[in-house]
């Protein structure tokens, strides 16, 4: 083994003990226990070690799912809802007070091609941004480079590809802003 395998496999097995296995064991743990808000605070309290960067506050809904959670960055008071699924290759950045619906998906990797198999091919890698104070509604997709900006709300079974403007309403697959969101008009 070459001293840069050795270094890459002693880099994945660090972050495997540190950080993977010991939150599937929290989520595990704590699955079931209801989804109301004391036991969505621990589970978020407990979780919150285990995460590349986390705020106060996480609440934290049963069965959600986590891909290297040592690249997942979440600011204060995030609230996660029951089934959330997060993909991370690379850095997912969510904004303080930004709230995910059941059933969100969020990645920052996509498949690729090659002589028709997507089996044993490198994905293509980008960082994912929610922004703060934005709402994904329920089973909201949003693929890797995408950006969610500051305050914007997505409607359900929306797919968010590229960039979302900052206080708007969008929706649609891919979602689209679809006009300013209500604080933004009543001011």
């Amino acid at each position: 083994m070459s001293i840069k395998n050795h270094a890459s496999f002693s880099g994945r097995l660090w972050r495997i003990l540190r950080y993977d296995w010991p939150l599937h064991f929290v989520l595990f743990l704590t699955n079931w226990l209801p989804d109301n808000i004391p036991f969505l605070a621990l589970r978020g309290a407990l979780a919150r070690f285990f995460l590349g960067r986390c705020g106060k506050n996480l609440r934290l809904g049963r069965n959600t799912t986590f891909y290297n959670p040592s690249k997942v960055y979440l600011g204060d008071d995030v609230y996660i809802a029951y089934g959330c699924w997060f993909s991370a290759d690379e850095v997912i950045d969510i904004g303080n007070e930004a709230m995910l619906g059941p059933y969100c998906v969020v990645v920052s990797s996509t498949h690729t091609s090659e002589c028709g198999s997507f089996r044993r091919t490198a994905g293509r890698c980008a960082p994912t941004r929610i922004g703060a104070g934005a709402w994904l509604a329920a089973h909201v997709t949003v693929s890797a480079g995408s950006v969610v900006g500051t305050g914007t709300s997505v409607g359900a079974n929306s797919v968010v590809l590229g960039e979302l403007p900052n206080h708007a309403l969008a929706a649609g697959a891919p979602a689209r802003a679809v006009r300013a969101s209500t604080d933004e008009l009543s001011r």
